[in-house]
């Protein structure tokens, strides 16, 4: 089993903002989503990354439009889906199965490239979002404009999946696949229903923590940002502990890739994008 990661685009922000005590320099984000290449069920996209969805089109909400206009994203074009597929002789029409790990614009713009995937995704945190109006979502971060009309449809909910227990420091979680090589982590705090992705049968046990912390840095020494950086979690009480656990699994000697730390790491598109 191959897992890479692309960089579908940069966003910038003070460090100070994403790091407990760092500086008003700028820090160029990375927005990562992944593949996997999965013996048995093939090619599997890891969220989309963020996509023209996002940042172009007149048929975009006000809300999408101002979004966008905030945060700036600097689409890499290089590393969208339809070209990442193509490094590995794949079309968008393979992909049969993305896992979405939580409902924020920059993890699921692209879904509507897929048109004959199922969607992995917490069906809890699903019911919620559509049971919310437009205005309660966007204080979530969740744009329903982004989904698919047949999301429901297409749906394949962790509360379907058997769960395998925590054991020697690595956490517990839903298995995707029925084979034990990709399993779905409850990684709560930054978005409603957000979960990680670990892959323990690696020479190097790997925990994709997507959202837990922008920078590695801020997760290793216990640097979580404070205000106003705690205003954007869902459930702020549950970063540290989120976290905590995040470390615990590195000191098992596991290795961690979070969406957005700057640095490359041996799964990505080695000296690619941004």
């Amino acid at each position: 089993m191959k897992i890479v990661f692309a960089n579908s685009a940069s966003v910038s922000a003070a460090e100070r903002l994403i790091l407990r005590g760092g500086s008003w320099a700028k820090v160029r984000l990375r927005v990562r989503y992944g593949l996997i290449l999965h013996p048995q069920s093939g090619p599997v996209l890891i969220d989309t990354g963020y996509t023209p969805h996002v940042t172009q089109g007149s048929e975009r909400s006000t809300a999408l439009r101002l979004y966008s206009a905030i945060l700036r994203p600097e689409l890499n074009e290089a590393e969208q889906p339809l070209p990442l597929l193509a490094r590995f002789s794949l079309s968008l029409q393979d992909v049969r199965t993305v896992i979405v790990t939580h409902f924020h614009a920059d993890h699921m713009s692209g879904l509507s490239l897929f048109p004959h995937a199922r969607f992995i995704a917490n069906d809890a945190a699903w019911a919620r979002a559509k049971a919310r109006t437009a205005r309660q979502n966007l204080r979530h971060g969740v744009f329903k404009e982004l989904f698919p009309p047949d999301f429901e449809a297409r749906l394949d909910g962790l509360s379907s999946k058997r769960q395998i227990e925590p054991h020697g420091g690595v956490p517990g979680g839903a298995d995707l696949f029925g084979d034990g090589s990709v399993v779905a982590i409850d990684l709560p705090g930054h978005a409603d229903g957000q979960f990680g992705l670990l892959f323990p049968n690696l020479e190097r046990p790997l925990l994709y923590a997507v959202d837990v912390q922008w920078l590695i840095e801020a997760l290793v020494e216990n640097r979580t940002p404070g205000l106003p950086a705690t205003l954007l979690a869902e459930d702020a009480a549950a970063l540290d502990t989120t976290s905590a656990t995040v470390r615990r699994f590195l000191a098992t000697g596991g290795e961690v890739v979070l969406c957005h730390d700057p640095a490359l790491t041996s799964h990505d598109l080695a000296g690619e994008g941004a």
